[in-house]
């Protein structure tokens, strides 16, 4: 069909971020798959998808006046008994030629000074001259013809995919009101800085990360979660670029740069997901640069071979079965569908509030047959309220105004919990001399106390004596000692997400094993993983003990997903076969190292992953088997004179619609 789908050297698309894995399947992306050194310089202005009105509304005039000149030519051959006499019929059909096969001819020059033959253009270039100049006319217009109207369809579908996938996300307002020296201003997002206050309008979209500044707002979040259900914040909450403000006029102060945005940096990666290429794209590049050749050979064999074994040998007779040959063998549908059914698969995806990194994770996520999760932010809400305070020769309100003051410098979800507990009571205390203790806990000075706030293993760390019953307490703790001294325990509750035995359900029913590691105490992760289902829970587990835990998995020959939130689960992520951030509350670390972000939270996400990744395998495999069938069909039939070029034509142009309407079937899908 076109360069871009059927070249496999078509652009340059290079990766603004090196994605760095370990012994694992995905190192293919630094490689091959991240770039396509565009070979054709030039070229590629001439024939580029999308390249602008003018060079759409002049595709569509060149294809609409050779299908005009065609058509009369066919009514005058075969309609009536007068026909054209030569050189008239020949320079009709020349100019009917020209008009539906300039770019094509033009590529092939272009290549052919480069001395690359073995391509598409070429190819096509030389089975419809060859065609002229055997007196085939209407066969050769016939090819230039179809196999435009075969590449225009070809371009709307791509151009359609892309712009789908494009318009999902690329919703960043290019202007949003700041408030400076008490007067509104209006200015591009990209000239706010850190900590300014914007103001957004009750229907506007927010334009960067923020703090919501005003007592309260309720927005819409389907941009970046894909659910359209109203979210009310409050003062101090975090807002981010995208959301759309649903009722009045809010203040937001600024926390992140635009191009720091979270719905910036989602964009960049279904930007970067289009430059990744799966194993069997791959596959294929490599199999098209093989195959072009070995057809020309056989072409050529078709042509001459007979001249030693068939009497009489007719020259334009083999001739003319050759080129049936070349034309029939064209592999566009196979390179031009297998990127749209990725294209369709990642646009799915983003509809449903997922993105894939890359068509090849596409392919990992098929694989999965173990899903690993983390327990806080992935199973359960995150959302964690204090129970209970129970103190041991301290005030109550000291424990919780020391606990909470050092809490105060952790993003953590159960810290959180502690700071929103007590309120005021922090307002003009501070923190010094704050250490986080991995898997721990938090170290530090407040108001010239020595304060630990953790975990057991905390105390057990510092040698700090405490009562061994709390170690029985199901409920997560925040364990406290206050000058080297136990000072009693905070009692957390979480909740889990309304979807979870759901998720771990529809797991179980694809044969998927499921596994929870956390680092909360076992007694909370076993009491969670019965509620739920899972068959092995883990708890008590620093970052290191998660990485052993699926190292393990992955040399008993697993494949492995684990699904994490927090900074600690970056390292076990990016160790995954296919890492999963939760997005809307994971931290940066992890969203950056994972290969699929699912953007709501909702573990039932994960099963839609999986499922998003074998339809688009099963319907790319699915154009390879009919291409292949019936390429291979046509071409012996060719080769033994029963299909001439007008069959050869149709196949080839039927075979690559059929392909590209089949992979469009997955941006419909619902799922």
């Amino acid at each position: 069909m076109s360069q871009e789908c059927c070249n496999t050297d078509e652009k340059d698309v290079q990766k603004k971020k090196p994605v760095h894995k370990s012994e694992n399947n995905k190192e293919h992306v630094h490689s091959e798959g991240d770039s396509h050194d565009h070979e054709d310089g030039d070229e590629h202005d001439d024939h580029d998808h999308g390249s602008g009105e003018v060079e759409g509304w002049k595709a569509h005039w060149q294809l609409l006046s050779s299908l005009a000149i065609l058509l009369v030519m066919l009514v005058l051959e075969f309609g009536f008994k007068f026909k054209p006499v030569f050189p008239i019929d020949l320079i009709i059909y020349a100019i009917a030629y020209l008009l539906a096969g300039y770019n094509v001819l033009k590529l092939a020059f272009i290549k052919a000074k480069r001395f690359d033959f073995f391509n598409e253009f070429f190819l096509m270039s030389v089975a419809t001259v060859g065609a002229f100049s055997i007196g085939s006319y209407s066969e050769g217009v016939a090819v230039m013809v179809f196999y435009s109207i075969g590449e225009w369809f070809q371009d709307s579908a791509v151009n359609k995919a892309k712009r789908s996938i494009k318009a999902l996300l690329d919703i960043r307002p290019d202007e949003v009101t700041v408030l400076r020296n008490g007067t509104a201003q209006v200015v591009h997002p990209n000239e706010i800085q850190v900590d300014e206050i914007i103001q957004v309008k009750a229907g506007e979209k927010v334009a960067l990360d923020g703090e919501l500044d005003s007592e309260a707002a309720t927005f819409n979040t389907a941009a970046l979660t894909g659910e359209s259900k109203p979210d009310t914040k409050r003062k101090g909450e975090q807002v981010l670029a995208g959301m759309i403000n649903l009722d009045k006029v809010s203040e937001i102060k600024v926390t992140s740069l635009f191009k720091d945005s979270k719905l910036s940096k989602i964009l960049e990666m279904v930007q970067d997901a289009t430059a990744r290429k799966s194993q069997t794209q791959l596959f294929i590049s490599k199999f098209a640069k093989i195959y072009t050749p070995i057809v020309f050979a056989l072409a050529l064999g078709v042509c001459l071979i007979p001249y030693f074994f068939v009497h009489p040998y007719v020259f334009n007779v083999w001739f003319y079965r050759a080129l049936v040959f070349l034309v029939i063998s064209c592999p566009c549908a196979l390179v031009v569908s297998i990127p749209l059914g990725y294209f369709g698969g990642i646009g799915l995806a983003s509809r449903n509030g997922i993105l894939f990194k890359g068509s090849n994770f596409l392919d990992v996520i098929t694989k999965v047959n173990v899903v690993v999760m983390d327990k806080t932010g992935t199973l359960t809400k995150g959302v964690f309220k204090v129970q209970d305070v129970v103190t041991k020769d301290i005030e109550r309100d000291e424990l919780v105004k020391l606990t909470a003051t050092l809490e105060s410098n952790s993003t953590h979800p159960i810290a959180k919990a502690v700071v929103a507990y007590a309120g005021d009571i922090i307002k003009n205390a501070k923190a010094e001399n704050v250490e986080e203790i991995s898997g721990h806990g938090l170290k530090g000075t407040v108001d010239g106390k020595s304060v630990l706030a953790g975990n057991v293993k905390l105390l057990k760390k510092f040698n700090i004596d405490y009562p061994k019953e709390i170690e029985t307490l199901v409920d997560t703790l925040v364990v406290i000692a206050v000058n080297d001294k136990y000072s009693g325990h905070i009692t957390i509750a979480d909740e889990i997400k309304e979807d979870a035995k759901q998720a771990i359900d529809e797991m179980h029913s694809l044969k998927i094993q499921t596994v929870m590691l956390s680092g909360d105490k076992q007694s909370v992760v076993s009491k969670v993983a019965q509620a739920l289902g899972i068959e092995n829970a883990y708890g008590d587990l620093l970052p290191e003990g998660k990485v052993e835990k699926v190292q393990a998995l992955k040399n008993e020959g697993k494949h492995i997903a684990f699904v994490g939130d927090g900074v600690n689960d970056a390292p076990v992520v990016a160790l995954a076969d296919a890492g999963i951030a939760m997005g809307g509350l994971g931290s940066d670390a992890t969203i950056e190292t994972a290969d699929v972000v699912i953007q709501n939270d909702q573990p039932s996400k994960i099963v839609m992953a999986i499922k998003i990744g074998k339809i688009t395998r099963r319907i790319v495999w699915q154009n390879i088997t009919i291409a292949m069938v019936i390429k291979v069909v046509v071409l012996v039939l060719g080769a033994g004179g029963i299909a001439t070029l007008w069959e050869a034509v149709i196949a080839d142009v039927g075979v690559a619609l059929l392909a590209i309407l089949n992979a469009v079937r997955i941006q419909r899908m619902k799922l």
